[in-house]
């Protein structure tokens, strides 16, 4: 393989953003993927379950995968997924940060990490997740079509399912 071929499939050029989103951000143009990414982070840190439902595609298309709620297709089954983790005690933040940005037409997706940290009476759990988003646009705004999360560490997995599971005793 040529080596300016190689480059290619390894990403080079493709800007790493650092900078965190943490849904504190200016939500005043949705037509701008940050800002889609923001307003889910707003959603997330702030409970809000109308505004997540905003952010997600409503079709039965949108599916999401991570450690809290395994495989879920379409919304109704989203929904529940976010019902038990806002319903959970303790306090929480995430962000998305380190990612990279692709776009293609009216599809935009972001793979990196996110980092969150949760609080219980028991415990303080320092949150490390490789995440994946897409999102494709709907009339001037993007609706959340996908998501991918996932914990390596098995400890703390268990740990933060303990935590956030409401039919769970807390670690």
């Amino acid at each position: 393989m040529r080596a300016t071929a190689m480059s290619d499939l390894r990403g080079e050029g493709l800007e790493t953003i650092k900078q965190p989103i943490t849904g504190s951000e200016d939500l005043t143009d949705l037509s701008q993927p940050s800002q889609a990414l923001a307003q889910f982070y707003k959603a997330l840190n702030g409970r809000n379950l109308a505004l997540m439902e905003e952010n997600w595609d409503s079709s039965w298309e949108a599916a999401m995968d991570n450690p809290l709620g395994g495989i879920k297709r379409g919304w109704g089954e989203i929904r529940l997924t976010y019902e038990q983790l806002f319903k959970s005690q303790g306090t929480y933040t995430f962000e998305f940060w380190d990612y990279t940005l692709h776009r293609s037409g009216d599809v935009f997706w972001v793979v990196g990490r996110e980092r969150g940290r949760l609080i219980t009476a028991g415990a303080t759990l320092e949150l490390a997740i490789r995440t994946t988003r897409l999102c494709r646009r709907a009339e001037d705004r993007w609706r959340q079509i996908h998501h991918h999360g996932s914990i390596e560490d098995p400890e703390l997995l268990a740990r933060y399912l303990a935590a956030v599971r409401t039919d769970s005793p807390r670690p």
